[in-house]
């Protein structure tokens, strides 16, 4: 594997780009580990009946959008949210992963996944009572983005 470093003047965010043939565990492991370094530490504006709030990417538990509105979940409380889901999608830490066609979901909170045959199975996520649905398209994905990185790969 090759490591290369490229300064560019006026980046606004470091950015590290992982080039591969195949997405493979080692890869994904290592996209886990740089995502974790500032997950904490990055916030996003969210409102909440007039009042802006700054919640650290750590704290949210999945985004979904309903009509035309973008909310964002944490264990207790939904936000509003002004990003469109493709624009969260780019810009968000590599423990979100996208769980449908309007949600994104953190992997580190989800607790289990309740498979459903003929249609979308049901997401529930850790030390809250929320729950979100994975559609079957995604289903296979999922499950092999949470066994890499829950055995540690």
């Amino acid at each position: 594997m090759k490591v290369k470093i490229e300064i560019v003047e006026g980046l606004e965010e470091e950015e590290a780009v992982i080039r591969c043939r195949e997405l493979n565990d080692f890869c994904i492991s290592l996209q886990n580990y740089l995502s974790k370094q500032n997950n904490g530490k990055r916030c996003l504006l969210l409102t909440d009946g007039g009042t802006d709030f700054f919640i650290p990417m750590g704290d949210i538990y999945f985004f979904e959008t309903e009509g035309r509105e973008l909310r964002a979940h944490t264990a207790d409380k939904i936000f509003f949210c002004s990003y469109k889901l493709y624009e969260l999608e780019e810009m968000l830490p590599g423990s979100f992963m996208r769980i449908s066609k309007s949600t994104i979901a953190n992997l580190d909170y989800i607790y289990s996944i309740t498979r459903n045959l003929t249609a979308s199975s049901m997401v529930e996520f850790r030390d809250s009572k929320k729950k979100t649905m994975v559609s079957r398209s995604y289903y296979k994905l999922l499950l092999e983005r949470l066994n890499t990185r829950k055995l540690g790969r």
